[in-house]
């Protein structure tokens, strides 16, 4: 299921290096990823997203979303492949431990965790497909700000059950902005169609 799922998303994104990274990340996402429902208790999403590939189909309405509001004029400053990658990856270690029943809260800090091991294990790849200047600045630039914005995506719901602040909140314009995407696609009187 993983091959073309999201060709549509990758398709939104510009650089190369960027697009093959992303590519890769999927491809080594963990199978539940496409699975799931992006509610585990059924409570916090609308019901397109539930049921079998339902955190697939909120990831898809969050980059949508994304992608209709970057095209306008007060949002056309920030960073598009950036935000763009953060929000296909936003989820992507939802249940953290495949064997979770549940969303595990600290997801958007295992995604980074994530994303920062697939850098590691495809780091020659990307230098002698796209070149050591872009690879420098793919490795000093963007994933470093894909990282930030997918462990603040969470807004201001960023403690644990004892009530300790386990992510960071939103700060800059980039990471409210995927944080605002990832609530506007979550909303349960929202309906995206997604393909």
């Amino acid at each position: 299921m993983k091959n073309g799922t999201f060709e549509t998303e990758l398709g939104f994104i510009d650089s190369d290096i960027v697009k093959d990274f992303v590519d890769y990340c999927l491809a080594r996402a963990p199978e539940y990823f496409y699975t799931m429902p992006a509610s585990t208790t059924g409570k916090y999403h609308p019901a397109y997203t539930l049921g079998n590939g339902g955190l697939v189909r909120h990831t898809k309405a969050a980059v949508r979303i994304a992608e209709e509001l970057l095209r306008l004029e007060q949002y056309s400053h920030l960073p598009h492949d950036t935000i763009i990658s953060a929000l296909i990856l936003h989820d992507v270690i939802k249940k953290g431990d495949a064997n979770s029943q549940w969303t595990a809260t600290e997801h958007p800090v295992l995604a980074c965790a994530f994303v920062e091991k697939c850098l590691a294990d495809c780091a020659g790849y990307l230098e002698t497909i796209h070149g050591p200047v872009a690879y420098q600045l793919f490795i000093e630039n963007v994933v470093p700000e894909m990282c930030d914005l997918i462990r603040s995506h969470m807004g201001q719901w960023n403690t644990n059950k004892f009530g300790q602040e386990i992510m960071p909140k939103p700060f800059s314009s980039a990471e409210k902005f995927v944080h605002l995407c990832d609530y506007l696609a979550s909303r349960k009187f929202i309906t995206c169609e997604v393909d």
